[in-house]
């Protein structure tokens, strides 16, 4: 007899995800297909993202970073210079093109490491609650009172030679107590849910349980929470670049064209070296953050209709 009642419970538990995560997903897909703005910023973003990193595999950043100061601060359009160049001669289209690639992809870095730990601690924090939860939260609490910027600035400023690799590490390492503290919350609201005690009860694994069961079930949170955190790390990247510790010299970025804006002569003589930058910069973080948002209110109007 226990065997067949174990036997139907995972069958149920089965079902139950088999029915559940299809249609959210399909509802959130309908809420999002039928809001143009979501769809025109998903779009914008895309291209943005696609043409940079493609556009890059056909720079020769060799010679974009060679050094050429009798062809500094062209304007738009002279010798051969679409968008001019800035204050060592580099041209300003190609550095923004792999600029962007750059910090974009270090966005996307630091999104998938920040997810990854906010998941794994913080579904274990909820899982196991009582002294576990206890003890995660009290040293996700110490990090979070942590100046983040400050932080990484003081780290950069004595730590010689670090590459892009060793920057997205430590930017991580300073970022993932907000997505800790969401999935946590996520986590805890399915902890006690019918599917979960039912797998509880016919012995499945914690483990299983945690990332087979009631990962899927809030997936679209995730994803959610996946596109807001890639926003705001490319433009933590950009910021830092812009006050010169970000990524290492000779390694482009959009916040060291920005960074021109910070002089003055700069800023109003040459409106060419950092205006195409920071025009790039706030399309893209925008359109992300609004389809984000987009995402955001369909995964909560799943969520009150479920």
């Amino acid at each position: 007899m226990a065997e067949v009642e174990k036997s139907k419970l995972e069958n149920q538990k089965d079902l139950g995800n088999e029915e559940v995560t299809p249609s959210t997903l399909k509802t959130i897909y309908r809420e999002i297909i039928h809001d143009k703005w979501a769809m025109v910023s998903l779009f914008v973003a895309l291209f943005i993202i696609l043409f940079s990193i493609i556009g890059s595999f056909f720079i020769n950043q060799d010679k974009l970073l060679t050094v050429d100061i009798f062809n500094a601060w062209l304007k738009p359009g002279q010798a051969g210079h679409i968008l001019g160049t800035e204050n060592s001669g580099y041209d300003i289209l190609g550095f923004l093109i792999v600029g962007a690639r750059n910090s974009i992809l270090m966005g996307i870095a630091l999104a998938i490491l920040i997810e990854s730990i906010g998941i794994f601690v913080g579904f274990i924090s909820a899982y196991y609650g009582g002294i576990v939860d206890l003890i995660i939260m009290r040293i996700v609490d110490f990090f979070m009172i942590i100046p983040q910027t400050m932080a990484v600035i003081t780290i950069v400023s004595i730590w010689k030679n670090y590459t892009p690799v060793n920057l997205v590490l430590l930017m991580a390492a300073m970022s993932w107590m907000s997505t800790t503290r969401l999935m946590r919350s996520l986590a805890l609201s399915q902890r006690d849910r019918d599917y979960v005690l039912a797998s509880k009860t016919s012995g499945t694994g914690n483990f299983k349980i945690i990332f087979r069961e009631i990962l899927p079930n809030i997936s679209t949170f995730i994803i959610t929470d996946f596109t807001l955190t890639l926003a705001s790390m490319i433009g933590f990247e950009v910021t830092l670049s812009y006050l010169g510790f970000g990524l290492p010299d000779k390694v482009p970025s959009i916040g060291t064209l920005i960074g021109y804006a910070g002089d003055t002569n700069y800023m109003l003589t040459y409106p060419w070296g950092w205006l195409p930058a920071l025009i790039t910069l706030v399309i893209l973080t925008v359109s992300i953050n609004f389809f984000g948002q987009a995402l955001r209110r369909a995964a909560d109007a799943r969520q009150r209709t479920a």
